[in-house]
């Protein structure tokens, strides 16, 4: 079982972590301190080892070095009974949704709680009375609930990342992790979804660490940027008073190509290589009122 933190200690501690895959060096002596509540963006190119980074916090990676605490835990250590235990209390969102399509919106919320279920499961009929009263719950919270009886492969985009939402809060986590939540989603249901997120932690006092690629978002979304090049971090700092100039800059000083620079200004300055950079924008304008009622 994962150890009590102090409020004074960090809920995410990695110190010095090197993963290599083959002659791939994925994360490079990578440090990082995540408080209680707070909400980090890990920003990047693709193949920068955000994903690899996030995977670290729930036990699915183990670095060739360093050490990773979580919740007072130190998880390369874990196995069986405890690993899981751990990450009963640490939800995770996915890129690619997850869910399984030809069950029902509800009984894909329901897997969220698999942990805690003891025995066969035959559709509905295998989960408490209380834990489908909870899924109903999450549901309602996402906007989801007249939705609950549907195959979740009907659903929109949008609507199956808000499922994949509620099923890690059916998880009743302490830490939350997106992987590039909103990446195969279009401007106007990402920020729809960004920003139920947001709420949601702020509501219930969560730790989110999540990855994105777009500096706009990053900016008006998260508290703070931790930036990854190549696997090293070349930006930790609070989003307050950055602008996306500040962080092109940054990642232009540490940038040993021209084309290597031309991938950064495409991939982080833009949602899609070619659109108007309209995201920003919106953004903005839905997440500011709530991150000035966190700070």
């Amino acid at each position: 079982m994962a150890g009590s933190v102090p409020a004074a200690e960090p809920v995410i501690d990695v110190r010095g972590i090197t993963k290599n895959f083959g002659e791939t060096t994925a994360l490079k002596h990578v440090s990082l301190t995540v408080a209680r509540g707070e909400i980090v963006v890990l920003l990047g190119l693709s193949g920068s080892g955000k994903s690899t980074l996030l995977r670290h916090l729930d036990g699915l990676d183990r670095p060739d070095s360093g050490t990773v605490t979580v919740l007072g835990t130190a998880v390369s250590s874990l196995r069986g009974r405890p690993l899981r235990a751990l990450r009963g209390q640490v939800g995770f969102v996915f890129q690619q949704f997850e869910l399984v399509g030809s069950l029902t919106v509800l009984e894909n919320v329901l897997t969220g709680a698999l942990f805690r279920v003891r025995g066969p499961r035959l559709g509905l009929w295998g989960y408490r009375r209380d834990l489908k009263q909870a899924a109903r719950g999450h549901l309602d919270r996402v906007g989801l609930l007249a939705q609950a009886y549907q195959r979740a492969d009907t659903l929109s985009g949008g609507q199956q990342q808000r499922v994949g939402i509620a099923r890690a809060l059916m998880q009743n986590p302490r830490i939350l992790l997106a992987d590039e939540p909103v990446a195969s989603l279009d401007p106007e249901s990402s920020a729809q979804v960004m920003a139920l997120i947001r709420e949601i932690a702020i509501d219930s006092g969560l730790t989110v660490v999540c990855s994105l690629h777009q500096v706009d978002l990053a900016l008006s979304w998260g508290d703070r940027i931790v930036g990854l090049r190549h696997g090293e971090v070349v930006l930790d700092t609070a989003t307050q008073g950055l602008s996306k100039q500040n962080v092109m800059e940054i990642y232009g000083r540490v940038t040993t190509s021209t084309g290597e620079l031309d991938a950064i200004e495409t991939e982080l300055g833009t949602v899609e290589p070619g659109e108007p950079d309209e995201q920003g924008e919106l953004d903005l304008a839905t997440f500011s009122s709530a991150r000035d009622n966190r700070r």
